[in-house]
């Protein structure tokens, strides 16, 4: 009589495993398939470590590969993928094949079962990781520009609240230098509401643009002085380029990281967001708008800094005035913008500083 064998130790050496895992901050759901079967869809706790284990008790000696949305946790789940042996790509949501069944029916389960099924067919393709190092400098020169938000919105307050009470700013601080300055400053120090409490209020909003407003600066020296020695002449060569100051070559530099790493011009075009969308059907194609999908940190800096490099490069100036002809202002300088970042481009690569070329 034949008996069946059970192998209490299975040996998937050489065999890929499959992982679609659903993020959240609670929880993960995930899904593990092989190469030719669904194994499970279940729920976790939010752990690499725990998600390792599992694969190795359960396929051990295997290759795994995984794959989760980008979103609110960033990249710190594919760090600690990475460390417990599992080679995962973090993929852009809007990348994701998606049925209108699986569209109109969105859960969790559906959704690892999708990202883990397209990482099998291979039609996923990861966006780009940074180092932990790279991912870091991003988000403190990010917050500078949230600071500027801030001090933006305190300044509205102020102003409203002094709109709200009818109290009128002084012609010498309505326009030129005198704006926001140390003067008026103190002149919103000395104005008085009709109330205490009323009072004590505005006198908090100036303490806080006053706080903000020195929190920046130390951030800003510090960016300075830090980043200043690690790019060294990287920063030297962007700020070359007509436009670009310290804080702008800090923002491309900090965004872009490695730019050998966009293998073509237009792929460094896309990345920006510096291309339009296209429609076609037949022999008609229609290109619409500039694509929703960009670095808008790099995008905004590049176009305030294409205004100023077409004043001083004539090159720049004649393709501006060509194209202005044609479509209007706003739409020629973002065709500056992308020239300029093409020209940024070639300098980082071959490390040499910006010409103005002559018409």
């Amino acid at each position: 009589m034949e008996t069946l064998q059970v192998t209490k130790n299975p040996d998937f050496t050489g065999e890929m495993i499959y992982v679609g895992i659903d993020a959240h901050s609670k929880q993960w759901t995930v899904t593990v398939m092989t190469e030719h079967l669904e194994h499970k869809t279940f729920v976790q706790p939010p752990e690499g470590v725990t998600l390792g284990k599992y694969l190795k008790k359960h396929f051990p000696g295997g290759t795994y590969k995984s794959v989760y949305e980008a979103g609110f946790c960033g990249f710190s789940v594919h760090y600690e993928l990475v460390s417990e042996g599992i080679d995962n790509i973090v993929i852009n949501p809007a990348d994701v094949p998606t049925t209108n069944k699986e569209r109109k029916g969105k859960r969790d389960g559906v959704d690892s079962r999708k990202l883990c099924r397209g990482l099998r067919q291979g039609v996923l393709r990861g966006i780009h990781i940074p180092e932990k190092c790279e991912q870091e400098e991003k988000e403190s020169m990010r917050l500078r520009k949230k600071l500027t938000g801030e001090i933006n919105r305190y300044k509205n307050r102020i102003k409203g609240k002094l709109h709200l009470h009818g109290i009128r700013i002084p012609e010498e601080h309505l326009v030129g230098s005198g704006s926001w300055s140390k003067g008026f400053m103190g002149w919103l120090d000395s104005v008085e509401l009709d109330s205490e409490v009323g009072t004590f209020g505005f006198r908090i909003l100036i303490e806080q643009l006053r706080n903000t407003v020195s929190v920046k600066k130390k951030l800003e020296k510090e960016l300075v002085r830090l980043l200043s020695e690690e790019y060294g002449e990287e920063l030297k060569i962007i700020r070359s380029v007509p436009g670009i100051g310290l804080t702008a070559g800090l923002v491309f530099l900090s965004e872009l990281g490695d730019t050998s790493r966009f293998r073509t011009a237009d792929s460094l075009c896309c990345f920006v967001g510096l291309v339009p969308n296209t429609y076609g059907s037949g022999e008609k194609e229609h290109s619409g708008r500039m694509t929703g999908r960009k670095n808008v940190h790099v995008q905004t800096v590049l176009v305030q800094c294409a205004w100023t490099a077409a004043r001083a490069d004539p090159s720049l100036a004649k393709s501006y005035e060509d194209w202005r002809k044609r479509m209007g202002a706003n739409k020629a300088i973002i065709r500056v913008a992308r020239k300029l970042l093409l020209r940024i481009r070639h300098i980082l690569l071959n490390k040499e500083p910006y010409r103005i070329m002559a018409d």
